[in-house]
């Protein structure tokens, strides 16, 4: 009889379980990136950090450090990355300036600016509004690291890319994220571009939505590409997915390498600029709550 054991020639009733249909088919989600619950469109924001730039001279130290030298970067660049000769900020603005001019060996002078150890954000939401330069051999970027390479050297612990541009294909506007398994050396890099012709002519805001289950990229709060790895694999690892770690921002503008120099450097484009208007990090509370513990 089901449901019941003989104890001593006495039959007594034992616990019934019961299995619904949905425990008996429904597979809990597993991997990075993946069940979480909430619901993306009531996510409220607060402003955690920022830098309007109303200020003058050299930027804030409290929120920026340089990366400096000369290495290549990785990219086969062709600048030397100054340690604050190459920004200023005044009338409201943040300039980061490229140069051609002899320094160190080097063609060409600029800036790499970076909030890290300032500046460091697990999730949230990023916005940076700028105009871009112009000409064959730039390559501006607004894009985040991770602080501390959780997973390991580059392309291991990830990159996320809010904006690149080059300059020999005027006016389209690149978002990607890299990862171990998505990665330009491999050739699998994920992202999206859009046009916007007036890039050099008009400040944008160029951002990203960081949640802990996709990325959400935008221009002028317009949403054109969401990277979202359980799109691509079931049970996501930090080789698609290594943004659970804490990330800082950079803005640069790299002469010629790998991509920005593919077609040349125009040296009589210079000097160039990227004018930045404001920095803006928010973070919601909601995501705080979720993702405490994991």
């Amino acid at each position: 009889m089901i449901g019941c054991a003989k104890k001593d020639d006495v039959y007594e009733p034992e616990t019934l379980v019961v299995i619904t249909t949905e425990e008996l088919t429904e597979e809990k989600p597993t991997g990075k990136a993946v069940g979480y619950d909430y619901d993306e469109n009531t996510l409220e924001y607060e402003l955690v950090w920022s830098d309007e730039f109303d200020y003058e001279g050299k930027p804030d130290e409290t929120k920026w450090s340089y990366d400096i030298g000369g290495t290549g970067w990785g990219n086969n660049e062709l600048q030397y990355y100054t340690e604050g000769d190459n920004a200023i900020v005044e009338d409201g603005h943040l300039r980061i300036i490229a140069k051609n001019e002899d320094f160190n060996a080097l063609k060409y002078t600029s800036t790499r600016l970076v909030s890290k150890g300032k500046g460091d954000w697990l999730y949230g939401k990023f916005e940076v509004r700028a105009k871009l330069p112009r000409g064959k051999g730039t390559w501006p970027a607004i894009w985040m690291l991770p602080t501390e390479w959780k997973y390991g050297g580059w392309p291991r612990s990830g990159e996320i890319d809010i904006m690149e541009h080059v300059g020999f294909a005027h006016g389209e506007v690149h978002g990607t994220v890299h990862t171990n398994a998505y990665n330009h050396m491999k050739g699998t890099q994920i992202g999206k571009s859009i046009i916007r012709e007036d890039v050099s002519e008009a400040f944008h805001v160029y951002g990203v939505e960081w949640l802990p289950d996709k990325i959400k990229f935008t221009i002028d709060d317009k949403l054109y590409f969401i990277f979202k790895p359980s799109n691509f694999v079931d049970a996501p690892t930090e080789d698609e997915w290594p943004f659970d770690q804490a990330f800082h921002l950079i803005l640069n503008i790299a002469i010629g390498g790998n991509w920005g120099g593919a077609r040349g450097v125009d040296d009589s484009i210079f000097p160039q600029e990227m004018v930045i208007d404001y920095v803006r990090v928010y973070q919601s509370q909601a995501i705080s709550e979720i993702t405490e513990g994991k």
